[in-house]
């Protein structure tokens, strides 16, 4: 591997390599120790510190272990624990890199050979190999990600509830001359890999691949958050605390003596409010100094399970001792515990073992008999001794003020928002107001996006000569991109209301809500976040979903989001609620979103009585309190969803509306397009007379230029794909153009839009006042000679329902169908497309066909 060092100003990328696989002869300088507890320690006694030099003497007959010259001893180490230290070889590149900014520039020659030139080029390694691992450990909703964001500078999303990061995420930063690598795992409530994240954050915390644990405590809840500390306490790694949310703690007057109580744990404990940025840079800097081994700054402890338990310990961790290989992977203590758990993850490994079979053999003996004797499931016995050795030292260091009423006026608005016979109507009625500001509030800055763009449509064809390139800029660029990113005001306000539920923690509340209603269909209550999320976008919902611990829920919450209506669609909901329901814009688009829910929980019915049928799990969610959104997180959410916007403005939008252009406006000058371009020059040429005045002669030559523009846009190649494909969506009531938005919007939903506002050619169409250009050509649009509807409009509102239903219900894009491969494999892929496309027909074709009817 390789990292990234500072010297003298500049960045360098070095390659960092394990000792173990140095080759014999060659010099190195020690960057990075690793390993754990005695190991680590023992390695560093016998002078492997980092920045010291050393040199590879020779392997043993049998290749292991090896020799190594460090200080004036020489040291044998196994391959197992050479592997655990990080180096530098010193090749010439690397010597010339090193020491060109030197004033031992002279001794370079003899560098290698002399001992104290060593220590100088020790020294200077010393300086610019301070790479730390932080891997950041803690509950659901401690504020994890806050502290992230403000440390990193980056902008991950971050809520009131828990579940929001779903996946690592990696930082980097350089804090007093050091290269810190934050490491954001999952939130988790224990490290037993009884869940996804649970497994996630247990199995990169035992890869080894950090320095050290930043374990991030919200101190309002001090208990609960504490039994994952003791967990990383046996895992015995280099850790620190961050005791965030400290200034809610103080307001509640509670008293915390987090000094004596970091001396009791054995590990630097700063108290921190991470929303703000309050403590952070102490926080950076009690991990230098842990990092750096500073003097009385740690050291270990062991929680004490009772005599029962730590004689059933030793037992376990005497017969994995016998084993040096994985004890240098992970303390023996640390594993004996997870053995005595029966923890799937370890009995794996410890059962590949030469004496493996023995290792279980003790623990599920010693497992037996401690069920046997306290009648109770070791997990339970251990989990109380934890909540046991937490108990006892918050009960000399905790002082909670058991007057303050303040802390339960934090959940007095569920007297209201979770109501038996309230709390639905008033969701209902935030999503009613969610959709119709999205409409009224944005409608004014989308009104002006447009104008521009038809503004500079107009500007731009008067510029350039006509022709292809005119033609391609003007139709194929400005009518298509600028056909959507008009809508980008009104994506920012739904943003801003599921921003809010998200830092209120209503969203948590919403789920509580909807959990009897969800359990009946097959889903989860948690099901209910990634729904909502997934009115942004159904990537980031997707992943949400592996916040459900069973694999049940997950699959079916995974291939149901696809019909929660997502950003994406908006756009089409925006040009045709605003063009044909003008005085119920807010209720109808709440009547699509609430059809996509609909249709989701009958699809889960069914995939649970079908291919699902195992039971859901049980509903455990923690209810955060309320809290008052900050502006920083509510513009960061905001501001990035609007830079995805403008990215796929700029990427997938513009490539698509190159292509569909290109489609339309080729090839040229067909037969039938010459003979109608023949009697337009035949009419110009005509003189005016009495009969054929001025008026009627421009009024022939407007309708034949429109019919050669037809004749045109049904010759070309999308034209005739268009008219492929008309029989199947003709019962829907859509014509080939909206056939060939339709199939488009496979790539990304809004390209629909796009589409149409390049086969419409809007990018310079005049307006009228309060219509957009695009609103102002489909209201142009009618059913072509030869048709059983000649001459009616092909837009109605009816048949805009439809259109909005099949964009609705059919195939998700291309990003998300990727999502849903990496959750739940190429088999439900296929199944969604199919599915999606088929269910958006059949229920777009009866609301037409019944509708009519009606």
């Amino acid at each position: 591997m390789t990292t990234i060092v500072n010297v003298m100003g500049e960045e360098r990328e070095y390659e960092i390599r394990r000792l173990a696989d140095v080759p014999t002869g060659s010099k190195c300088v020690i960057v990075k120790i690793g390993g754990h507890g005695g190991l680590r320690h023992r390695l560093m006694e016998m002078g492997f510190v980092r920045g010291e030099t050393l040199t590879v003497i020779k392997n043993a007959p049998l290749s292991d272990p090896i020799e190594y010259q460090i200080l004036q001893s020489r040291v044998s180490l196994r391959r197992s624990e050479a592997q655990k230290i990080d180096v530098i070889e010193l090749t010439d590149s690397n010597l010339a890199d090193l020491t060109k900014d030197s004033d031992q520039k002279e001794y370079y020659g003899t560098f290698v050979e002399e001992y104290d030139n060593d220590k100088l080029l020790s020294e200077k390694i010393r300086e610019v190999s301070h790479t730390i691992t932080v891997a950041l450990v803690g509950n659901p909703n401690c504020g994890k990600t806050s502290f992230f964001n403000h440390a990193t500078g980056l902008h991950e999303k971050v809520g009131n509830y828990g579940g929001v990061t779903v996946d690592i995420k990696t930082g980097i930063f350089y804090h007093k001359g050091y290269t810190i690598r934050l490491v954001d795992l999952p939130g988790t409530y224990s490290i037993n890999e009884y869940s996804p994240e649970e497994l996630c954050v247990r199995e990169y915390l035992s890869r080894n691949e950090h320095d050290l644990i930043l374990n991030i405590v919200d101190s309002s809840n001090l208990e609960r958050n504490l039994f994952l500390t003791t967990q990383l306490i046996d895992m015995n790694t280099p850790m620190v605390m961050a005791l965030n949310m400290f200034d809610e703690f103080q307001a509640n007057g509670d008293k915390f003596d987090y000094k004596t109580f970091s001396t009791m744990l054995g590990f630097p404990i700063v108290p921190t409010t991470a929303s703000k940025g309050t403590g952070i840079p102490e926080v950076l800097q009690a991990i230098i100094d842990v990092f750096e081994n500073k003097k009385d700054i740690t050291h270990h402890i062991h929680i004490n399970y009772g005599n029962d338990i730590e004689d059933a310990i030793s037992a376990v961790k005497k017969e994995i001792e016998e084993n040096k290989d994985i004890i240098n992977k992970y303390p023996s203590r640390y594993l004996a515990i997870s053995a005595l758990e029966n923890v799937k993850h370890t009995t794996a490994e410890l059962g590949e073992l030469p004496n493996g079979k023995a290792i279980l053999d003790i623990a599920q003996r010693n497992r037996e008999h401690l069920e046997k004797h306290h009648k109770e499931a070791i997990d339970t016995q251990i989990s109380n001794a934890r909540y046991g050795f937490v108990r006892g030292a918050l009960k000399q260091t905790l002082v909670s003020n058991k007057n303050n009423t303040k802390r339960w006026k934090a959940f007095r608005a569920d007297e209201l928002l979770t109501n038996r016979w309230l709390g639905l109507p008033v969701l209902l009625v935030f999503m009613w107001l969610m959709f119709q500001c999205t409409f009224t509030i944005g409608a004014y800055p989308q009104e002006w996006l447009d104008m521009f763009v038809g503004w500079l449509g107009g500007v731009v064809r008067d510029l350039l000569p006509a022709g292809v390139l005119n033609d391609l800029i003007v139709d194929g660029i400005i009518g298509g991109v600028g056909a959507v990113i008009s809508f980008l005001p009104n994506i920012l306000i739904l943003f801003l209301f599921i921003s809010i539920m998200e830092d209120t923690g209503y969203m948590a509340r919403a789920a509580f809500m909807m959990d009897k209603l969800f359990h009946k269909f097959g889903l989860h209550g948690r099901s209910f976040i990634p729904y909502i999320m997934g009115f942004g976008c159904a990537v980031p919902a997707i992943m949400a979903t592996r916040t459900l611990e069973n694999r049940k829920d997950r699959l079916v919450t995974v291939l149901t989001i696809p019909f929660m209506s997502c950003s994406a669609r908006l756009p089409v909901y925006l040009i045709l609620i605003g063009t044909f329901f003008p005085h119920n814009q807010g209720l109808v688009m709440m009547s699509l979103y609430l059809f996509g829910v609909v249709v989701a929980v009958l699809t889960a019915k069914v995939l649970s009585k079908t291919v699902f049928r195992s039971v859901s799990e049980e509903f455990v969610m923690e209810l955060p309190p309320y809290r008052v959104p900050t502006l920083r997180n509510v513009l960061i959410h905001m501001w990035d969803k609007s830079a995805q916007y403008l990215k796929k403005m700029g990427t997938v939008i513009l490539a698509a509306s190159i292509i569909i252009w290109a489609l339309e406006y080729f090839p040229r000058n067909s037969a039938s397009e010459q003979l109608v371009a023949q009697q337009i020059e035949q009419t110009e040429s005509t003189p005016e007379s009495d009969i054929f005045t001025a008026d009627v002669k421009a009024a022939a030559i407007d309708s034949l230029t429109q019919l050669q523009a037809a004749v045109h846009s049904e010759n070309s190649f999308v034209g005739r794909f268009g008219h492929l494909i008309e029989p199947v969506v003709r019962p829907c009531g859509f014509d080939w153009h909206i056939g060939v938005a339709l199939c488009t919007g496979i790539a990304a939903k809004e390209i629909v839009v796009s589409t149409l506002g390049v086969l419409y050619q809007s990018g310079d169409t005049e307006t009228e006042e309060g219509e957009t250009s695009l609103q102002a050509k489909l209201l142009e649009q009618r059913w072509p000679e030869g048709s059983i509807d000649a001459g009616k409009p092909i837009y109605s509102p009816l048949m805009a329902y439809a259109f909005m239903i099949f964009v609705l219900l059919s195939a998700p894009c291309i990003a998300t169908l990727a999502a849903i491969k990496r959750e739940a494999g190429w088999g439900w892929v296929f199944f969604t497309l199919i599915y999606t496309v088929l269910l958006a027909w059949l229920c777009s074709m009866l609301v037409f066909q019944i509708g009519g009817l009606i």
